[in-house]
This record gives C-alpha cells, sequence and structure tokens, in this order.
C-alpha cells in the first residue's frame, strides 16, 4: 500500500478509537507509520497494535470513557504494533524472513505463566460457548478441546521439565486441530472473504517467497482470520 494512504487509514483509526478526536500524523510520527507501511504491516495487524496498546491504556485508567481522556498518538502504540507484527508473522509461518521489520520491542507486558494461560483460553472458550452463537459441529469439538484443558488445568501449577514440555507440545496439537475445525465449519463466503483479506495482507511478501511458501503463508492466514472472526483464543503456549 501506498505510505500516504496508509498513514490516512492509520490517522483515521486513531480517530475513532480516541473518540473522535483529531490525531494527526505529521514529522516523526508520519515517517514511523509510514515506515510500518514499507516492513509490510498490514493495516488489520497495526490496528490490532493500537488496540492492544489503547485497552491496556483505558484499562489502567480505570475505565474513564475516551471522550473524556487525551488522545492517545501512534508513538505510543508502535511497540504494540511491532509486537502484533510479529505475532502475526510467527503465524503465518513468515518468521523474520523475507521481511525487513525491525526487532519487536516488548509491548505486551511479560510471558504469562501456563495456568494463567490455560486459564485465560478456558475463560473464552466457555463464554464462546455461552453465547449459543457457535455452529454444532465447531461447538462439540470446543466442548471436547475444554474437557482436555481443564484436565491440564489441575496439574498446571506444579508441572515442571519434560512433562511441562509435552503440556506445551499438546497445546500446540490442539490449536491446529482447533484451525481445522474452524477451516471446516467455515461457509463459502466466509473462506472466500478470508482468503482475499489474507492475500492482502501478504501482498508486500509475495515477490519474495516461492510459490510453495507464499501457499503455506496463505493458508496460515486464512485460518488465523477465520479464527479471529470466530472469536476464538490461541491455544498454543
Amino acid at each position: 500500500m501506498d505510505p500516504d494512504q496508509y498513514c490516512r487509514e492509520i490517522e483515521s483509526y486513531l480517530c475513532r478509537r480516541n473518540a473522535g478526536h483529531l490525531v494527526r500524523l505529521v514529522g516523526p510520527a508520519f515517517e514511523m507509520v509510514a515506515g510500518w507501511a514499507r516492513t509490510g504491516i498490514p493495516i488489520r495487524v497495526a490496528c490490532a497494535g493500537i488496540d492492544r496498546y489503547l485497552d491496556r491504556h483505558d484499562a489502567k485508567a480505570g475505565g474513564a470513557p475516551a471522550a473524556r481522556r487525551r488522545p492517545v498518538r501512534a508513538e505510543f502504540c508502535e511497540a504494540d504494533v511491532l509486537d502484533a507484527f510479529d505475532q502475526w508473522r510467527r503465524a503465518v509461518g513468515l518468521g523474520t524472513a523475507g521481511s525487513a521489520a525491525p526487532e519487536a520491542a516488548a509491548g505486551g507486558g511479560g510471558h504469562q505463566s501456563l495456568r494463567a494461560h490455560l486459564d485465560r483460553v478456558a475463560t473464552r472458550l466457555t463464554d464462546r460457548l455461552a453465547d449459543g452463537s457457535v455452529a454444532p459441529i465447531l461447538e462439540a469439538h470446543l466442548e471436547r478441546l475444554l474437557d482436555e484443558l481443564s484436565r491440564m488445568r489441575e496439574g498446571a501449577r506444579t508441572v515442571r521439565g519434560e512433562a511441562r514440555q509435552q503440556v506445551i507440545a499438546r497445546l500446540e496439537e490442539l490449536d491446529r486441530a482447533l484451525l481445522e475445525a474452524v477451516q471446516a465449519a467455515a461457509g463459502a463466503e466466509l473462506l472466500e472473504s478470508a482468503t482475499a483479506e489474507a492475500e492482502a495482507d501478504l501482498g508486500d511478501f509475495r515477490t519474495r517467497m516461492a510459490a510453495a511458501e507464499y501457499a503455506r503463508a496463505r493458508d496460515a492466514a486464512v485460518r488465523a482470520l477465520l479464527r479471529d472472526r470466530c472469536r476464538l483464543p490461541v491455544i498454543a503456549y
């Protein structure tokens, strides 16, 4: 995407997230965000990083309405944007190859414990099942997944060494199985929409990748988008 257009879209998104307060990208802020565009950070991923910072910022402020606080500038969000981009690249199998991205700063507030991770995942799955909008074929998969995670949680605080590594490896297997189930349950229209968005996200990387590598990255990006649209958590630790 053209850096000027990219900056205008980020500027508009910041204004919306700041309850209509005008946030202009000028000088160093413009150059920083234009750098996101040149690096290949998809707009959607940049916005997810901005959301991450603003959600944390508002939580610390006690949930004060955005209209009553000073607007948050793009510079404050950069660490979270880079962290979201790093996570997206790993999720689609890009790693750091084929990218000129800077090293992501630690914006996520530290890596949570295995027990805390399992608690968070179980809570999100429970909430998702409770809302009654999950397709029946996927609902059965989520119920089985929640049962297994509940058993893992019982010993998560004391598990160590080889046993802990086995739990982590199993979580990765469960995450892959969840993505496969989500993709199988998705209708043709949703799959087509997710594929188009995945291809747009990967547009800046396509010429740097072999055909097989690109196909794998696109499939992984599609599954990640389907996960987001289904409001499901990442199971892998």
